[in-house]
C-alpha cells in the first residue's frame, strides 16, 4: 500500500513539473484505497414497525400527505434534479429574490391546478381541517417560502373573512380565495408596533355621508411592515386598524381594502413598498402599506363581533373593550398551530439528513491501524443529536394533540387552546432553531451547502421566534394566564380546573432522594417531577407578584420584577403539557416494540428537559448528586437509542427526495461524473 501511494505522489509531482496530461483513466485510485459509502441500511436494523410509527407521529390524513408528496416529485416546478443517481426536489437558492417569488406563485398555481386546496376555506368541520393541515405541512416541507405564502392567503387572509366575517363576506370572498381570483395579504403589523397589537396607530373613521370607511396612515411609525403577498401578488387585504366613531376609539377592528386592480396596478390612495431582501424567505414578497385617505364600503368592515350602522351608530356584542380584543386574538390561534407543527417538521428534516449521514460517515481510529469509526458511533456524537430527537418526537404527539384541540375547539375551549399554542409555538420553534444549528454542525463543512438543506433552514425558519407573536411575549403570557387562574381559584376557594392544573388539586408529590436509574424512567416519577417543578415555581410566582403589590406596586409591574421566575414558569408548564402528551400517546398502544421505544425516547425527553434546567437546582427540586445521576442516565439512554436511530428518522415518513444528497451515496453525488 505505502508503495502504491509512493507511486502515486511520484506520476503526480511528474504531471505537474512536465505539464503532461492527467493520467489516463486507467490508472485509477482501488477500492482499498479510497473511502466507499456504504449505505445505513446494510448494517442498521429495524426494530420496531416504522409505519406503525409514522402513523403514531404524523397522526393524520397519511394518504394525503403521500399524494402531495409525489405530485411535487412529477413537476419540473419544482427543481428535480438527479445528484449521486438519486432524484431530489428542492428550491433553488441561487435564483435572485424576484425570480424566487415568482417561481413561489407558479408553484401554488400548479397546486391549484391539481386540487390540493380545493375545501380549505369553504369546507368546514375537524376533517377538512386536519386535511388542510396536512397538506400544508408537506409544503413546508418542501419550501417554508411556499408555506408561508398559503398561511398569509389562507390562514390569515382567509380565516379573518370566515372567522371575523359574517354571511355577506363569506358568500363574496372565501370561494373566490380558495380559487385565487383574490390574492390576499393580512395588515397588521406596523412599523412602530408588532406584538403589541392594541398600540397600532393606524386610524379610520366613518363618513355617514357616503357610507365609507377612511383608512388613514397618520404617521410613519404606522405603515404596515412585513406585510406578506403586499410586494407583488396580493389585490386584498385585511387591514387591522384602530376605529374612531364620533371622536371614540373603539378600539382595533378588522376591515377589507382592494390594494391592486385585477391587472396589478396600486390602487389610488395606496403606497407600497418591498421590505427587501432577507436572510430567508426570499420566496415571499413581504412589503409595506401606506394609506391616504383610502375610502372603502360601510360593508367592508368585518363586523362578526361589531358594526357601524349607516347613520354612523356603533354597536357591538361585546361592550367590554378588553374582552371584545380578546374575541379579535382567538381566531388567528390556528397561526401559531401551523407555526409550532411546521417547526417540528424542519427539525424532522435536518434530523433525518444528519443523522443518516452519521450512519455512514467515518472520522479518526480509536485503535492503532483500526477502522474509521462511524460519527454516531461516538459518544459525543451521539450526545448532540440524540436527544434533539427525543424532543423533535415527543413534540410531534404534542402538536398533533394541539391541532385535534384546535379542530375541536369550543367556546369553552378557546382560552386554553390560546395558552398551550402559545407555549407550544415558543417553545418548539426555540427547539428548532437550535436542532437545525446542531444539525449543521454535525455535518461538517456540508451543512454549508444549500443542496444539503439543514444550513439553509436557519435562514428560512429564524422568522418563527418573532412572527405571529415574539417566544418571549407569548412565554410571558403564559404565566400571566397561569398566575390569573391561581388567583382565582384561591379567591373562590374552588379546586383548579383547567390549563393543565388539575394536578394541584392532590398532595404535592414527594420525590425520592436517591434517584436510580429505574426510578428516573419511570413514567410516574417523570410526571411527578414535571409537577412539582410547575407547581412549586407558580406558587413562588404568585408570591412575589402578591409582596409587590403589598407595597403599592402594580400588577404588571410586579410581573416585569419577576420576568426570571415567568420564564421558568412557562417553560416548566410548557414541558410538562409536552410530557403528558407522549404519556398518553403511549397509554394507547398495546404492549410491543413500538411502545418499548417511545418509552425510551420519553424517558430521554424527560430527563433530558431536566438536565438542561437550571431551575431544578437553583429552587431545591433536586440535589447535586440526583442532578449528576440525571446527566449520566441521559448518556445511558444515548447509548440505547443508538441501534434505533435509522428506524427513528425513517419513521418520519418524509421520502428521500426532500432530504438532501448526503442523506445518501455522498461519495458519489460529489464525484467528478456527477458534476
Amino acid at each position: 500500500m505505502s508503495e502504491y501511494r509512493g507511486l502515486r505522489r511520484a506520476h503526480i509531482l511528474a504531471n505537474h513539473i512536465l505539464r503532461s496530461p492527467s493520467p489516463s483513466s486507467n490508472f485509477s485510485l482501488t477500492p482499498e484505497v479510497c473511502l466507499q459509502y456504504s449505505p445505513p441500511e446494510l448494517n442498521e436494523s429495524y426494530g420496531f414497525d416504522i409505519k406503525e410509527m409514522r402513523k403514531l407521529l404524523d397522526g393524520h390524513n397519511l394518504e394525503d400527505r403521500d399524494w402531495l408528496y409525489g405530485l411535487m416529485m412529477q413537476s419540473n416546478l419544482f427543481n428535480r434534479k438527479e445528484i449521486g443517481g438519486k432524484v431530489f426536489v428542492s428550491p433553488d437558492y441561487n435564483q435572485t429574490m424576484e425570480q424566487q417569488r415568482q417561481i413561489s406563485m407558479k408553484r401554488i398555481l400548479y397546486l391549484l391546478e391539481n386540487g390540493v386546496f380545493q375545501g380549505w376555506l369553504t369546507e368546514t368541520g375537524p376533517e377538512a381541517e386536519l386535511k388542510k393541515f396536512a397538506l400544508y405541512e408537506v409544503c413546508g416541507i418542501y419550501d417554508y417560502s411556499l408555506s408561508a405564502k398559503l398561511g398569509v392567503h389562507f390562514l390569515l387572509w382567509g380565516n379573518a373573512v370566515k372567522f371575523f366575517g359574517t354571511k355577506r363576506h363569506h358568500e363574496k370572498w372565501l370561494k373566490d380565495t380558495e380559487d385565487y381570483v383574490v390574492k390576499g395579504c393580512f395588515a397588521m403589523t406596523e412599523l412602530g408596533h408588532g406584538t403589541n397589537v392594541p398600540g397600532i396607530e393606524t386610524v379610520t373613521t366613518y363618513d355617514p355621508t357616503t357610507e365609507e370607511f377612511v383608512i388613514n396612515t397618520p404617521c410613519e411609525s404606522a405603515q404596515k411592515y412585513w406585510i406578506g403577498e403586499a410586494a407583488n401578488h396580493a389585490n386584498h387585504a385585511i387591514v387591522i386598524s384602530q376605529l374612531r366613531i364620533n371622536g371614540t376609539n373603539q378600539g382595533v377592528h378588522v376591515f377589507i381594502a382592494q390594494i391592486r386592480d385585477q391587472d396589478g396596478n396600486i390602487c389610488p390612495n395606496v403606497r407600497i413598498a418591498d421590505c427587501g431582501h432577507k436572510i430567508g424567505l426570499n420566496g415571499v414578497d413581504n412589503g409595506r402599506i401606506w394609506f391616504d385617505n383610502l375610502r372603502i364600503p360601510r360593508e367592508n368592515l368585518l363586523n362578526s363581533f361589531a358594526d357601524v350602522l349607516s347613520d354612523g351608530k356603533y354597536v357591538s356584542s361585546i361592550k367590554d373593550p378588553d374582552q371584545r380584543f380578546g374575541a379579535f386574538l382567538a381566531p388567528l390561534t390556528s397561526g401559531r398551530v401551523t407555526i409550532a407543527s411546521s417547526a417540528i417538521y424542519s427539525s424532522k428534516l435536518g434530523l433525518a439528513v444528519a443523522i443518516r449521514y452519521s450512519l455512514s460517515r467515518r472520522a479518526f481510529s480509536v485503535a492503532a491501524n483500526g477502522p474509521e469509526v462511524l460519527l454516531l458511533d461516538y459518544p459525543s456524537h451521539q450526545r448532540r443529536l440524540l436527544p434533539l430527537l427525543a424532543k423533535t418526537y415527543a413534540m410531534s404527539f404534542a402538536v398533533h394533540d394541539l391541532k385535534m384541540i384546535y379542530v375541536k375547539r369550543t367556546p369553552e375551549t378557546n382560552k386554553a387552546i390560546h395558552v398551550v399554542s402559545s407555549g407550544f409555538k415558543a417553545v418548539l420553534t426555540w427547539h428548532n432553531m437550535r436542532t437545525l444549528q446542531e444539525c449543521r454542525e454535525a455535518v461538517g463543512g456540508q451543512g454549508l451547502k444549500t443542496e444539503n438543506r439543514v444550513g439553509h433552514l436557519k435562514g428560512e425558519y429564524d422568522v418563527q421566534t418573532t412572527f405571529e407573536g415574539d417566544n418571549n411575549v407569548l412565554m410571558q403570557l403564559v404565566s400571566k394566564a397561569l398566575f390569573a387562574e391561581y388567583v382565582s381559584c384561591k379567591k373562590r376557594n374552588k379546586p383548579f380546573k383547567g390549563l393543565g392544573l388539575e394536578h394541584m388539586n392532590s398532595p404535592r408529590p414527594v420525590l425520592p432522594t436517591q434517584l436510580t436509574s429505574s426510578t428516573l424512567r419511570c413514567s410516574q416519577f417523570q410526571k411527578n417531577v414535571f409537577c412539582l417543578r410547575e407547581r412549586d415555581l407558580l406558587e413562588q410566582f404568585t408570591s412575589e407578584v402578591a409582596v409587590l403589590e403589598g407595597r403599592g406596586e402594580s400588577r404588571e409591574f410586579s410581573f416585569l420584577l419577576n420576568h426570571q421566575l415567568s420564564e421558568d414558569l412557562s417553560k416548566a408548564f410548557t414541558e410538562k403539557a409536552i410530557l403528558q402528551t407522549v404519556l398518553d400517546a403511549e397509554a394507547k398502544l398495546p404492549p410491543g416494540s413500538v411502545k418499548e421505544l417511545l418509552g425510551l425516547v420519553r424517558s430521554m425527553y424527560a430527563l433530558i428537559s431536566l438536565e438542561e434546567d437550571p431551575s431544578l437546582l437553583r429552587y431545591g427540586h433536586l440535589s447535586r448528586d440526583n442532578v449528576g445521576n440525571v446527566r449520566r442516565e441521559v448518556s445511558k439512554l444515548c447509548g440505547e437509542l443508538r441501534p434505533h436511530t435509522l428506524a427513528l428518522v425513517a419513521s418520519f415518513g418524509i421520502p428521500d427526495a426532500f432530504l438532501s444528497p448526503i442523506a445518501f451515496n455522498w461519495v458519489k453525488a460529489n464525484a467528478w461524473s456527477s458534476l
